[in-house]
C-alpha cells in the first residue's frame, strides 16, 4: 500500500507476527531511471529480518521493468511482483497498473521483460477482475497462460475500488479456470480480509492457495497472528513509540512528518478517550511531541 508498507511500518509489524511474506509499497520502474530516483529507491528500502520479501513494480515501459527486475535482484528481493491493479487515475491514465487489464500485448510484453530480467526468481502478477465491468474469464485465464509463478487476485474491478463487497465468487472463479487449465500458478485472493484466522477460512472456502492482507492492518496489528490477541493501550503506544523513533531513525527527515498521522488511528482506535489522544496526537510535527503526549498518559 501506497505510503504504508514502507520498511519501517513493516518492521512493526514483527514486532506482532510476521507474516509469510511482505510486499513492498508498488515502485515505479519508470521514476527509477530518472532524476529524483532517490525518492523512489526508499519504496525499495528493507531489513535482512523482513526477508522473505517481494518488490512490487509498475509501469508502462518493458524495457524499464527488466532493468528494475535486475536491480531489485541485486539488492537481495526474493520475488518480483507486477502491479496490473492499481485503480490510481492517474496511473491508469498513463496505461499502467489496471489499465493493462485491456491491454493484453503490453501486459504479457512487460511479464516476458520481467522474466528475462531475473529469469531465476518468482514473477507474480497483483490485479484485479476488471477495469469497469468485470472480466474473470477472459483476463485471468490470458494470465494464466504467462506462466506466472502467482496471482494475486482483487475480486473487484477498478472502478468499484473498495466501495462495494469483495467479489469473492469471483476470486473463486479464478480458481476454477486455473485448475481446468491445469495450471501449476498458485491463486491468491485479496480483499476484505481482516485477519489470517479468516483468510484460512476463506482458502479453504474458495480454494486459493492464500491470502493477501492489505486495510485490515489498520484494524489489528496483529492481524497475521494465528490467534486472537487483544492489544492494550499499553501496548499500542509502545508500539507507536517504536513506529515513531523508527520513522525518524530511517528517514532522517527524508520524508515528511505528516506520512505517520495516518497511522494514528490505527494504535488509538477503541480505547477509552481514543478521540481526544487522536486529536493531540494530529496536532504534533515531531516525534518528541509524540513522545511527551504519550508520557503523560
Amino acid at each position: 500500500m501506497d505510503d504504508v508498507t514502507d520498511t519501517v511500518f513493516r518492521q512493526v509489524i514483527l514486532k506482532t507476527c510476521q507474516p509469510d511474506i511482505f510486499y513492498t509499497e508498488f515502485t515505479n520502474c519508470e521514476g527509477l531511471f530518472s532524476a529524483g530516483s532517490e525518492k523512489i529507491m526508499q519504496r525499495l528500502k528493507f531489513a535482512k529480518e523482513e526477508k522473505p520479501i517481494v518488490a512490487q513494480l509498475w509501469g508502462i515501459n518493458p524495457d524499464n521493468f527488466e532493468k528494475a527486475a535486475r536491480f531489485c535482484k541485486k539488492l537481495g528481493f526474493d520475488g518480483i511482483d507486477i502491479n496490473m491493479g492499481c485503480p490510481d487515475k492517474k496511473a491508469v491514465k498513463k496505461g499502467a497498473c489496471a489499465a493493462l487489464i485491456q491491454n493484453h500485448n503490453l501486459a504479457q510484453k512487460i511479464i516476458k521483460a520481467v522474466k528475462k530480467g531475473v529469469p531465476n526468481l518468482p514473477i507474480s502478477v497483483k490485479t484485479r477482475i476488471g477495469l469497469d465491468k468485470i472480466i474473470t474469464e477472459e483476463w485471468i485465464g490470458f494470465l494464466l497462460k504467462q506462466n506466472l509463478y502467482a496471482i494475486t487476485v482483487h475480486g473487484r474491478t477498478a472502478r468499484e475500488l473498495s466501495k462495494v463487497p469483495c467479489h469473492w465468487d469471483e476470486i473463486a472463479k479464478a480458481v476454477k479456470i486455473r485448475n481446468k487449465m491445469g495450471s501449476k500458478t498458485l491463486i491468491f485472493g485479496n480483499g476484505d480480509v481482516e485477519d489470517k484466522i479468516q483468510g484460512l477460512k476463506f482458502c479453504k472456502k474458495y480454494g486459493v492457495d492464500g491470502v493477501m492482507i492489505g486495510r485490515g492492518i489498520f484494524k489489528n496489528l496483529w492481524a497475521f497472528s494465528d490467534k486472537e490477541h487483544k492489544a492494550t493501550l499499553q501496548e499500542m503506544l509502545e508500539l507507536l513509540l517504536f513506529h515513531a523513533r523508527l520513522f525518524n531513525k530511517t528517514w532522517l527527515g527524508t520524508k515528511n512528518f505528516n506520512i505517520l498521522k495516518k497511522f494514528f488511528k490505527c494504535y488509538t482506535l477503541g480505547y477509552r478517550n481514543a478521540s481526544k489522544l487522536r486529536k493531540k496526537l494530529m496536532e504534533t510535527s515531531s516525534v518528541k511531541e509524540v513522545e511527551k503526549i504519550i508520557s503523560t498518559l
